[in-house]
């Protein structure tokens, strides 16, 4: 007889092994592990396996690609009608896994789980709509299909133990493939809807791969036959699973799907004394180590100790600033993707409801981390105000429920015959030089994007700085397009110096985690202060400077009823004089007690400092009534730019210490919905008169462009006065 063909199966019926058999048998399993990492890169290099790992972690990046853009997609229309449009409903577009509850949809879904990734595709087709909404609803249906089809290819290798898991590390990889794209890209996915050939967009490129991706990736999909059969006796635990999900998910796209989130939360301002957009390779480093740590020590991850680390980085990032809080965002970024493993294999365990439950609760967060800012203009929105650290504790305990309801000992999984051709040990080397070809590529970005910090002023020979104020709308135009290389070309040609950006504040899930002041200061060479980070809870302000800033404070002005009004104070070295730059966004029309007592706060600031001082704000006042006489006159020192325009209601510049040459207006074309002010100002002078000259007897360095004169450029153009101001 030949006993080869038979198997020996010991199985314990009645659980009277439990105990110590199952230490015995936990170190069965991690010797069997290191032979498994041993044969995988012991075996010889195969081009196929290698492009299987790379379909894989690509099909990865495109669903965290579509993922992180429909938040943006969705915010393009409460921006645009100051208030809730009705649109925000297709956030909850990713509950789609709550199909796979229904028997008769879960095998024809499983059975074609190719087809649904194709369909997911439409996220990156959107591009072709012109129309926002048409575009939304391209993205949300991908989104939907993308949630669908990852879900039912975590269900169906859930008898696959190995192939399950490889599945997970190709979605955790993915995300840094994600992140690093946006590290490379200045915050923005080069796939995404917004973007396009014009403002940096890579979209034909990205739709071929994923297109190639999901033929090559798909393939091999099958439904549970043979090897686990995987069993769980506790019944409520489904619940426990979900929220480990939705923390899971919220927070790995809340603070992960961007390399300088955490980095801008703990930004403080100068003297630098923390991180900086370009250090963002360590947050990328720090993933690969979470990533790495759940291919080599499996077993490690799950356990008390990785998740009171994660507990202590989202203690340290909440309540401390600059590199202490930084060593928080580090262990959030390390643990996160640790966990992503034995979370997902979890939630396969315990039901496809699971996915579901996890997508809607995780929708539930996306929604608080957004009324945490908004609370003005959505409903119930006081309750959340200021809150950012309930919902990073929130997030924590649904992780840690997740954890405690990960099966163990009692819930072991029985073993059947598993066909070799299965089991992905082979491709475990594939993974790890995978991610690292993706860190080496990170740090060689990091290198590139390092600041010089030797910038120059556009009219140093005399001593002058050009000075503007813009609100630019959060980066995205009329037309739903990122705007950024637009807003670079008009500040370039007008020869800024120094400008103060308002709603610039992008580091949120409905945003994009973006940032638009990185890729124009580095692009035209100036120091920037990123301002109150997204755990301030403002819309965000920003100061770029070809001058080096010596000293900045970011100040939260009195909001006892209104949204938060921030300012940053700033010191630069102008020409070896130290000038004082301020950028500020006052409170709402609606309201009135909060801007009075703003207006008192800003006044006093400026009266107090001994220097010259530019104020570049957004004052919602009328000339010369109410608060303008606090901001302008004895109270505060300062003078109006041009106190005989009238016709103006948000921005202004104010001075004083200084002398003013020029105050100019430029329409702003369709990139947000207000103009840009520059004015001009000599150093080393004295204040001047309010007298207008003729620009003939104003020196040429002194002088605005005059390609903005007329009809302009691309919709750009002198307007109110057709032309700039000149002063005695």
């Amino acid at each position: 007889m030949d006993f080869d063909t038979f198997e020996l199966v010991v199985r314990d019926r009645k659980g009277s092994s439990r105990g110590q058999s199952q230490q015995i048998a936990d170190v069965v399993l991690e010797k069997e592990n290191d032979k498994i990492l041993q044969k995988g890169f012991g075996s010889s290099f195969s081009w196929s396996e290698a492009f299987d790992v790379g379909a894989d972690v690509y099909n990865g990046f495109v669903f965290w690609s579509m993922l992180t853009s429909l938040g943006l997609t969705v915010w393009y229309f409460p921006l645009w009608h100051m208030g809730i449009s009705g649109y925000e409903v297709l956030v909850m577009c990713t509950v789609s896994p709550f199909l796979l509850c229904s028997k008769r949809l879960r095998l024809p879904i499983v059975r074609h789980v190719r087809t649904i990734n194709l369909l997911s595709l439409s996220g990156l087709l959107a591009i072709l709509a012109k129309k926002p909404e048409y575009r939304l609803f391209a993205v949300a249906f991908g989104v939907s299909m993308a949630c669908l089809a990852w879900s039912a290819t975590w269900y169906a290798e859930r008898s696959q133990i190995a192939r399950l898991e490889a599945r997970i590390l190709a979605w955790n990889l993915g995300l840094i493939m994600s992140s690093l794209s946006k590290f490379a890209f200045w915050t923005n996915n080069p796939t995404w809807p917004i973007m396009h050939a014009d403002n940096g967009g890579w979209n034909k490129v990205g739709l071929l791969l994923a297109f190639l991706s999901i033929l090559r990736s798909t393939r091999s999909v099958r439904d549970n036959r043979g090897g686990s059969e995987i069993l769980d006796t506790r019944q409520r635990s489904w619940i426990l699973a979900g929220l480990g999900l939705a923390g899971l998910f919220f927070g790995m796209h809340s603070l992960l799907s961007d390399s300088s989130t955490m980095i801008l939360w703990v930004w403080e301002g100068y003297p630098v004394r923390g991180p900086i957009a370009a250090n963002g390779v360590l947050t990328l480093a720090a993933m690969g180590v979470g990533v790495s740590s759940s291919i080599f020590y499996a077993g490690a991850t799950l356990n008390l100790a990785n998740f009171l680390f994660a507990t202590l980085g989202g203690f340290l990032i909440t309540c401390y600033h600059n590199w202490a809080g930084f060593a928080g965002a580090l262990l959030l970024a390390t643990c996160l993707p640790s966990l992503a493993n034995p979370l997902i294999t979890s939630a396969v365990r315990h039901g496809p409801i699971t996915f579901g439950l996890g997508f809607l609760v995780y929708n539930i967060l996306v929604l608080a981390h957004v009324w945490v800012v908004a609370y003005a203009f959505v409903p119930g929105g006081p309750l959340l105000r200021e809150h950012t650290d309930w919902v990073m504790m929130v997030t924590i305990l649904f992780l840690g429920a997740g954890v405690y309801a990960v099966p163990r000992h009692e819930n072991r999984s029985r073993r059947r015959p598993q066909s070799s051709k299965q089991v992905p040990q082979r491709y475990v080397s594939y993974y790890t030089y995978f991610l690292a070809m993706l860190e080496l590529l990170a740090l060689s970005v990091s290198y590139l994007r390092f600041p010089t910090n030797d910038y120059q002023p556009y009219h140093k020979n005399e001593k002058m700085i050009t000075a503007g104020i813009w609100t630019i709308h959060f980066s995205l135009d009329n037309d739903m397009w990122s705007s950024e290389w637009r807003i670079r070309d008009l500040v370039k040609e007008l020869e800024i110096d120094v400008i103060g950006f308002l709603e610039s504040d992008l580091q949120r899930i409905i945003m994009g985690n973006r940032d638009t002041t990185q890729y124009i200061a580095e692009d035209l060479g100036m120091y920037v202060d990123y301002g109150p980070g997204p755990n301030k809870h403002t819309w965000g302000s920003a100061l770029l400077s070809k001058f080096p800033i010596l000293n900045s404070t970011h100040h939260l002005l009195p909001s006892p009823v209104g949204e938060l009004a921030p300012a940053i104070h700033a010191t630069l070295d102008a020409y070896g004089e130290l000038v004082d730059v301020i950028v500020f966004h006052s409170g709402q029309e609606e309201d009135p007690e909060d801007r009075r007592l703003q207006s008192e706060y800003l006044a006093k600031m400026m009266r107090e400092s001994p220097r010259p001082v530019i104020l570049l704000s957004y004052l919602v006042i009328k000339p010369l009534e109410g608060n303008y006489n606090t901001y302008v006159g004895e109270r505060s020192g300062m003078r109006d730019i041009d106190p005989s325009d009238w016709d103006r209601w948000c921005e202004y510049i104010l001075y004083k210490g200084i002398r003013r040459t020029g105050y100019a207006r430029v329409s702003r074309s369709t990139i947000t919905d207000t103009e840009l002010q520059v004015g001009k100002f000599v150093v080393g002078q004295g204040e001047g008169s309010n007298e207008r000259v003729d620009e003939s007897q104003v020196p040429a360095g002194l002088r605005f462009p005059a390609m903005f004169r007329g009809s302009g450029v691309r919709g750009h153009r002198y307007h109110v006065f057709d032309e700039p101001r000149y002063y005695q």
